[in-house]
């Protein structure tokens, strides 16, 4: 996952299926102002409680997007010796979750990403809503809609991993190590929908006896 020799950076072509920059104009209070933020997609994320082992499943993946800002926060640019700043630095721990890219209901989105990246096959009814909220609200804005779903090993149909060239780790974590996950809070590099989500299930969710 790690095995990264080489960075850099470039312009962000125009026609990013992804992203999109624009600066914004308005006028408030009778001053005209402007702010500069990206269109992106909106998404789904799923927390996922595996029945038997009674353990959280997250996914583990290189971003590209954390390991540029931790460098550039530290030496002002991307010229760096990986050694000093090795990859495993954009490593990070998330909720399973994808983009809404396609003409697909959020449910069925959510259902096809619990199956690529963790290898489990559930049918969209059983994805509970928790809640939907606004992210980024600085730069982005996008809604992400959160669902919950229990599995067990009668639902695994393939290891997980991704799709296309994803690299994808599936982590499972008890309930005694997501509770100090919780308390790392950004030192074990998770967003802020993921601790949501462990505090939402460790609240709503969990069994009184774990």
């Amino acid at each position: 996952m790690d095995n990264i020799t080489k960075v850099w950076t470039g312009p962000l072509p125009p026609d990013s299926p992804y992203v999109r920059p624009y600066r914004f104009y308005f006028v408030q209070n009778g001053v005209e102002k402007n702010w500069d933020l990206l269109k992106v997609h909106d998404s789904v994320s799923i927390i996922l409680f595996h029945r038997t082992r009674k353990t959280l499943i997250f996914v583990k993946q290189f971003r590209p997007a954390v390991y540029h800002s931790i460098v550039t926060s530290e030496v002002g640019s991307l010229e760096v010796d990986l050694k000093q700043y090795p990859p495993k630095l954009g490593i990070t721990i998330e909720l399973c979750a994808g983009i809404v890219d396609k003409a697909k209901s959020f449910a069925e989105i959510a259902r096809e990403e619990v199956l690529e990246e963790c290898g489990y096959d559930v049918p969209s009814e059983r994805l509970e809503e928790v809640l939907t909220f606004r992210a980024g609200v600085g730069s982005t804005g996008p809604l992400q809609k959160m669902y919950f779903c229990e599995v067990t090993d009668d639902d695994k149909a393939t290891k997980g991993g991704g799709v296309d060239d994803e690299i994808i780790e599936v982590v499972e974590l008890s309930i005694p190590e997501v509770r100090e996950m919780i308390k790392q809070g950004a030192s074990v590099n998770s967003p802020p929908s993921c601790l949501f989500g462990i505090m939402w299930f460790l609240a709503n969710k969990l069994d009184k006896d774990l």
